[in-house]
């Protein structure tokens, strides 16, 4: 099906079972422990052995030697596979580095061997018995250093990197009778996921067949084939549960070939979970960054000249964070520039995690933003307003197809209370608390993907849908049950739904809040040409049939839907692709945060009081789920904002808190009440559905939202996130 028109009415707009609060219906099996995933596929894999990989201890240079004789030694041990045993292997499309390392080495814990035995501990033991001897190189680990001299990116191939422009930026913001100029920073941060990489590989005969945890099972097929050097119609992924991925899990890492490899030398099924002290180093992360913004204005609040400008590093080879993407369509102002630029730095690859570009781009924006409105002496909330655009920017014949945000801003401020809150910093206590509101505006785009599923009425009336969507926690099984059953008039009850293996149709894949819209719209299609199969088997003449409580119904005539099945069960495939609405219209989705925070007047320790967020986003198609994604979403926000930092060691270049001890995430206590409104929106430009994606919304703009609270209540504003205590303590207003 090609969506190259805005959607009429479809039997969608019905609404009985999508837009519903429905429970999850992969719920009881997590709850119980019956929900396998990865590392716990035993009856696939009985006799499997354990891997345990080696990373690298160095972050750059070669190994000079490797001694393996006492480990292959040692007991249990089945085999051990290093760079030299498996021989060439190349580099997936979606890798920046080499998943196997040796004997150059491209990062600190990269992958440089699996020891497979028959235990766990066994497999462990040995490990510790490799003597590894290094030739360390020098390196490049800081990004304050890298960016002094790192180009600019957006440039073609061959040629150097450009910044984009509308207007003359420079002269309007000189004659801007009120400027900002400030600059933010970001650290660097881990997914974090709870599930660890975990894979099992069982080869039989040339064929390879790897349960894994993994978000993207097309892009991981394709890649695990080309790093293997086999055709991509030998290998089978599957990956039916995912217990979080935030993006890590987007693209082949090294457990999944290392399990590959493992069980090619052992001539045995192997099973491999990275080792949580590797995962920080070892797999992808969100890179740090340095932004800077400029703002001129009018005195009564215009933006006349906006600038961010963004710097962030990677491996060579590899992207910038794109931290200025928002500010090219969240507010109006006729002068404009943006720009990136990439430093190269020898540390563990950068690369997707949860809103890349937006969440650390708001961070900075959206204090900014604040920043202005105070030199402007104008509420916060009214400067975002006041420069709101229903028009692309740099581009104002393209409109948005939907933009909802004065809405968001304006119904939050009112559920908040935000009149009650002072204007003037550091004047509201409650006891020992310093007390401060702040609200941040919320963004981001939404992608269009091309989804494909598989649609089968069987004899009792059953419908079965299969495709390579994944669920990592966040309701796919729900959503597709709910667009399915609303599709061919079944209840939710009635429909099995099979994800997460490379045998069914290529989805959109879980990410970058494309995966709910897209993989619906997918199975709406197959439904579509079921529902043609349906009334071609029952005889019906008319397009015009309506699906409801298991009837097929056209005219004065009623069948039964399971009668179409009868003579055998029917099957329907199809995917969602989609013309160019997207680049006529711009697709994106808004919403406001607003943070009441409270910061220890003695230990400057800030502590969350309240927290709350109005979400425009297309179609709701799960009320339920979408709040649990925005809650989840916000709490990570605040982890964004008060301390999640990846501690760099400049001189030796890796990760130093590598493990959720030293790498402090957000827990219940520290998360209060959270509200999550969703404003009523259908937007007919994005796909049939007439839905968009909610899951990283919830993220992009929290840690602004917080850090202006937080300034709010002391009077101190700071810049670097983490906005831990030593940063304001000796700032803090005198206690009488």
């Amino acid at each position: 099906m090609k969506f190259t028109e805005p959607a009429g009415t479809n039997p969608i707009d019905r609404m009985t079972v999508v837009g519903r609060p429905q429970d999850r219906i992969d719920g009881p099996r997590k709850t119980t422990g019956t929900a396998p995933y990865a590392y716990e596929r035993h009856a696939e894999a009985p006799d499997a052995a354990y891997g345990w990989i080696i990373g690298a201890a160095i972050a750059k240079g070669r190994i000079r030697s490797m001694n393996l004789d006492d480990a292959r030694g040692a007991p249990g041990v089945l085999g051990i596979v290093t760079a030299a045993e498996a021989g060439k292997l190349n580099k997936g499309n979606f890798n920046t580095v080499k998943l196997l390392g040796g004997p150059e080495i491209d990062h600190y814990h990269q992958a440089i061997a699996i020891v497979v035995a028959e235990t766990f501990e066994q497999a462990r033991a040995a490990a510790g018995l490799v003597q590894i001897d290094y030739e360390r190189a020098k390196g490049q680990f800081d990004l304050d250093e890298a960016l002094k001299t790192a180009p600019l990116t957006g440039g073609e191939e061959g040629k150097p990197g450009k910044e984009d422009r509308t207007g003359s930026f420079e002269s309007a913001f000189s004659a801007a009778p009120v400027q900002l100029d400030a600059t933010y920073t970001t650290p660097d941060h881990s997914h974090a996921m709870m599930e660890p990489f975990a894979s099992i590989a069982i080869w039989k005969g040339d064929e390879l067949t790897v349960w894994t945890s993994n978000q993207m099972i097309a892009w991981g097929r394709g890649d695990l084939a080309k790093t293997l050097g086999m055709p991509k119609e030998k290998v089978r992924l599957v990956s039916p549960y995912v217990g979080g991925g935030f993006g890590g899990k987007l693209f082949l890492r090294a457990d999944a070939v290392m399990a590959a490899l493992g069980a090619k030398a052992v001539g045995r099924p192997v099973k491999v979970a990275m080792q949580r002290p590797l995962m920080a180093n070892n797999s992808t992360h969100r890179p740090a960054t340095s932004q800077r913004i400029r703002i001129g204005a009018t005195k009564d609040g215009a933006i006349q000249a906006i600038a961010h400008e963004s710097g962030s590093g990677d491996q060579p080879g590899g992207g910038p964070e794109t931290a200025v993407n928002q500010t090219k369509l969240l507010y109006a102002g006729p002068n404009r520039l943006t720009s990136m630029r990439l430093a190269v730095l020898n540390l563990p690859e950068g690369n997707a995690m949860r809103a890349p570009g937006e969440a650390p781009g708001m961070m900075a924006l959206e204090i900014a933003m604040d920043e202005m409105a105070e030199k402007l002496g104008m509420d916060p909330v009214a400067f975002r307003v006041k420069n709101d655009t229903q028009v692309d920017p740099e581009k104002p014949d393209r409109q948005f197809s939907q933009r909802q945000l004065v809405r968001c801003l304006e119904e939050g401020a009112q559920r908040f209370g935000w009149n009650q809150r002072n204007a003037k910093p550091a004047q509201t206590r409650d006891g020992r608390w310093l007390v401060g509101m702040g609200v941040a505006a919320a963004f981001r785009n939404h992608m269009n993907m091309k989804s494909g599923a598989r649609v089968t009425l069987n004899k009792d009336g059953r419908v079965v849908v299969e495709t390579d969507m994944t669920d990592i926690g966040t309701g796919s099984y729900t959503i597709i049950a709910q667009t399915a059953a609303e599709m061919m008039g079944v209840p939710m009850s009635a429909v099995d739904v099979r994800l997460g293996d490379s045998d069914y149709p290529v989805s959109a894949g879980s990410g970058g809040q494309f995966g709910a819209a897209n993989a619906t719209a997918g199975v709406y299609a197959a439904c579509v040409k079921l529902r043609e199969a349906v009334a071609q088997r029952l005889g019906f003449n008319s397009a015009e049939l309506n699906f409801a409580d298991g009837q097929v119904t056209g005219g004065n005539r009623s069948v039964a839907l399971r009668d179409a099945a009868s003579a055998g069960p029917l099957t329907a495939e199809d995917r969602i692709e989609f013309g160019t609405l997207d680049k006529t219209y711009q697709l994106s989705t808004f919403g406001a945060h607003f943070v009441e925070v409270g910061v220890d007047a003695y230990t400057g320790v800030t502590r969350l009081r309240r927290m709350l967020a109005v979400c425009a986003a297309g179609r709701i198609l799960n009320p339920k789920a979408a709040r649990s994604q925005m809650i989840g979403a916000m709490t990570m926000g605040v982890g964004s904002a008060l301390m999640e930092e990846l501690a760099v060691d400049k001189r030796f270049g890796f990760f130093v808190n590598h493990d959720l001890a030293g790498y402090e995430v957000p827990v219940h206590a520290d998360i209060p009440h959270q509200e999550v409104v969703f404003l009523e929106e259908a937007d007919d430009k994005a796909n049939p559905m007439k839905a968009k994606g909610v899951g990283e919304l919830g993220l992009c703009g929290v840690g602004a939202a917080v850090a202006n609270a937080v300034y709010n209540a002391t009077g101190v504003r700071i810049r670097d996130y983490p906005l831990t205590l030593e940063k304001h303590l000796d700032r803090l207003p005198t206690i009488a």
